[in-house]
């Protein structure tokens, strides 16, 4: 398939109607420096917000060379599943998912491409140093026992599946949205899982990133369901589903 946009960027959102305008305007700038990337496109995928986030994002003004759709999900399903949304509509030759609170800067962008994999992982495990703010202590310890229990689990060894900065190849990006089954914050495992299967490149590369206090993720409660679900997809993989 020849793609019309070399890069699509997927931006999952769940009541962002404060950060929506800034962060759409700080990555239509980026790219405006990067003609090779140009056509692009940004979809925004709106989780069922109860506030006006479809709104915000339907009228911003995308500047030329920059095209933006915004899918509609009836209700709050998850991270996960607006991300499968997302790579389900997109159209471009790349695909990035990037958080909506740009946690990790737009302009990190090009460390992904340089890895030239088909599948590059930004990562906070990599060179810590570039934490520019480091979460509360309890959650970033539940981060590293998440990553230990999946290691434990035989399922990564990287040092940091759950970054919100990811670049996929468009023709992986698509077949694995409709492969992708779990909804919550443990799809990062399950993508990275199914993109080994089908023989992806994957790499992990370190970027900058930036705790925000307004996070989405609860350590306790979401972290009680991704390891329920790191389990679900070990098991999917020795069963062979």
């Amino acid at each position: 398939m020849t793609s019309e946009f070399r890069l699509s960027v997927v931006i999952p959102a769940y009541n962002e109607e404060s950060r929506l305008p800034a962060t759409l305007e700080r990555i239509a700038e980026h790219l405006a420096g990067r003609r090779d990337l140009l056509p692009a496109e940004l979809v925004v995928v709106d989780d069922g917000s109860t506030d006006a986030t479809a709104r915000i994002a339907e009228s911003f003004g995308a500047p030329a060379g920059l095209s933006l759709r915004v899918v509609r999900l009836g209700r709050n399903r998850g991270k996960g599943a607006a991300v499968r949304a997302g790579l389900a509509a997109s159209s471009g030759a790349w695909v990035l998912i990037s958080d909506a609170d740009l946690a990790t800067p737009i302009e990190e962008l090009g460390a992904l491409l340089a890895s030239g994999a088909a599948l590059a992982v930004g990562s906070r495990g990599v060179k810590r140093e570039l934490i520019l703010r480091r979460q509360p202590l309890p959650r970033d310890t539940l981060g590293r026992l998440f990553n230990l229990g999946l290691r434990v689990l035989g399922l990564t060894r990287l040092h940091d599946t759950q970054c919100g900065f990811k670049l996929l190849e468009g023709e992986l990006a698509r077949r694995l949205a409709g492969e992708l089954r779990l909804d919550g914050f443990a799809f990062d495992v399950e993508l990275l899982a199914r993109a080994k299967r089908h023989g992806a490149t994957v790499a992990e590369v370190p970027v900058r990133w930036c705790h925000m206090e307004s996070s989405r993720v609860r350590p306790l409660r979401h972290g009680l369901q991704m390891l329920r679900d790191a389990v679900r997809i070990r098991w999917w993989l020795w069963t062979g589903h």
